[in-house]
């Protein structure tokens, strides 16, 4: 690393964070979190890994290496990933000669799939009514001092590509637990696919430069979400207005910043039910009859197929109860070059919610709690 790395040229690192936006933007949904804390991951070892191989003290030239800690998920990715010799882009792992960047601790093997179901935009409204409704059951409020426990099941598949040969792979399904305060200041997180340490590794900030981010539609905390308009049409017009650029198209993009949402968030009762009746107001949502999420669940699911990558986002839900189960990421349509691969029916993301709830302590699950 030369010595001179974080002193970037302006344009040097407008191209760099040009190429990170279009990464991000290209991600299933759903990976967008994994693939920041996965990425920033392998940056804090390469550069552990540097300054062990390092000189001393008193050859060192100041600035050489600067320790980063693993911020909370939705930061964005500084520039400097760019220039890593083993990145994560777009669901390819990309590798090549001598001894780069680590990935993963978790097996891999051959690419999920399943049937492609039957999309149909008959009864969309009727069924996002009856989830809007179940959505509105009453759940505690989260005081400050408690966190937000969520713990999820995910896996994944992806183009790896090892001394110019590329093939299809899955990481295995893997049990992941995340801890967030509700002004999304304090937090924890445990899962093989992003920690070296199976005790995890914090979230908590501000990070050793000082900075706490300020929350927003793709880095919410409880507080913020409670402050939301629970109007449908003002929610998603600032949905639409606040990640205008990003995703392939405005309508994908909105679809999926709510998809993100019904995740690791815990949004208040009122609110969690005017996502689903804005959603309803994207153009392009359908219904379909039978989807799986990641822990086999069966339901039924509010999709949106993105025309330009040829995968459907999936929003699986219980199919008497319509308590929000999981989602996936589907392949629909064949692509052209390497990406050919992944054919129709390989799933590129799967995860499923196992426990939601408000604990009074980091590290605290439910059955812990007096």
């Amino acid at each position: 690393m030369n010595a001179n790395t974080s002193r970037q040229h302006p344009a040097e690192g407008d191209r760099e964070a040009q190429l990170l936006s279009q990464t991000a933007r290209d991600l299933p949904t759903g990976r967008h979190e994994f693939h920041k804390e996965h990425l920033m991951a392998q940056i804090h070892e390469q550069i552990q890994r540097e300054e062990r191989e390092a000189p001393t003290a008193a050859t060192a030239t100041p600035g050489k290496v600067r320790r980063f800690r693993l911020p909370r998920p939705a930061i964005t990715l500084p520039a400097m990933a760019a220039a890593l010799s083993a990145v994560v882009v777009g669901g390819m792992v990309t590798s090549g000669g001598g001894e780069g960047v680590r990935e993963s601790g978790l097996a891999t093997g051959p690419a999920l799939t399943t049937d492609v179901g039957t999309a149909t935009t008959k009864g969309v409204p009727q069924l996002i009514d009856q989830i809007s409704l179940a959505a509105k059951s009453d759940h505690p409020a989260v005081k400050p001092g408690q966190y937000i426990y969520i713990e999820s099941v995910a896996a994944d598949t992806f183009l790896k590509t090892v001394d110019d040969k590329t093939s299809l792979a899955s990481h295995k399904l893997h049990r992941r637990q995340i801890w967030q305060s509700p002004d999304g200041v304090k937090g924890w997180l445990i899962d093989p696919a992003v920690n070296r340490s199976p005790e995890g590794e914090t979230l908590s900030l501000p990070d050793e430069q000082g900075n706490t981010p300020k929350a927003d539609l793709s880095n919410p905390s409880y507080d913020y979400l409670a402050k939301l308009t629970t109007d449908p049409d003002a929610l998603l017009a600032k949905i639409y207005k606040e990640t205008k650029g990003q995703g392939n198209t405005p309508d994908q993009q909105a679809f999926t910043t709510i998809g993100d949402l019904l995740g690791e968030s815990y949004p208040p009762p009122e609110l969690y039910s005017t996502l689903f009746e804005a959603a309803a107001k994207i153009p392009g949502v359908v219904v379909v009859d039978d989807a799986v999420d990641a822990a086999g669940r069966h339901g039924v699911a509010v999709a949106r197929l993105d025309e330009t990558s040829g995968q459907r986002e999936e929003w699986i839900f219980d199919k008497k109860t319509h308590v929000f189960l999981g989602s996936r990421n589907v392949q629909v349509k064949q692509l052209n070059g390497v990406d050919a691969l992944i054919k129709p029916g390989t799933v590129n993301f799967t995860m499923a919610i196992k426990n939601r709830a408000v604990v009074d302590g980091m590290k605290q699950t439910p059955s812990q709690a007096s």
